[in-house]
């Protein structure tokens, strides 16, 4: 098994690259936020890597952090979860925010990933609440809040967005200056989606 690769970054498309090593190329599929991380050709580069081997092919993943490599491991292993989904699904979100989507039960979000209906959401969401825990993020379901509202705006929501986000390890400090913009009648999922999206800016 090969756990990662080091060496010079030579060709990078959408949906692969190819890291040469000892004056082999070694092509990797892998996820549109992981290229977007990478450096310019003929950077060195590390890439964490999976190596799927079927009775047709023998394909090999390239992720920029274990977390992502172990998040695809986990999302594959949910029945009607292939590599190209899985691939689609790290392309729109991060781990961090995988594992909000799972802990807050959201379906309708993790259905923005190409080839992820509504049925395949709900069945990641049902198989894999228990084992987001192996990617060491501290995720739990996340309850709707009592409102407690003022003028229209939900303190609730905000306040509960602002915890949720607490456990993926974002303080208070970094998350409020951000929700505080939203308008507070979102629904938890997307203030925490919207907040998410944010830091990914930064």
């Amino acid at each position: 098994m090969i756990y990662s690769l080091k060496g010079t970054l030579i060709h990078c498309m959408q949906n692969f690259v190819v890291v040469e090593c000892g004056g082999v190329g070694y092509k990797c599929s892998t996820s549109l936020s992981t290229i977007r991380e990478l450096p310019q050709i003929d950077s060195e580069v590390t890439l964490y890597t999976y190596m799927s081997v079927r009775e047709d092919a023998v394909e090999l993943f390239g992720f920029k952090t274990t977390q992502e490599l172990e998040c695809f491991k986990i999302l594959t292993s949910v029945s009607g979860v292939g590599a190209k989904v899985g691939i689609a699904i790290l392309s729109e979100f991060s781990p961090e925010q995988v594992a909000v989507c799972i802990g807050s039960n959201d379906a309708k979000t993790l259905t923005k990933a190409a080839g992820v209906g509504n049925k395949l959401a709900q069945r990641i969401i049902l198989e894999l609440k228990d084992k987001m825990k192996k990617l060491n993020i501290k995720e739990s379901s996340i309850n709707i809040p009592t409102k407690s509202t003022a003028a229209g705006f939900d303190l609730g929501n905000i306040k509960n967005a602002a915890e949720a986000l607490a456990v993926l390890g974002y303080s208070s400090d970094e998350v409020m200056p951000i929700l505080s913009t939203f308008d507070g009648n979102l629904s938890v999922e997307e203030l925490i989606h919207k907040t998410l999206l944010e830091f990914g800016k930064k």
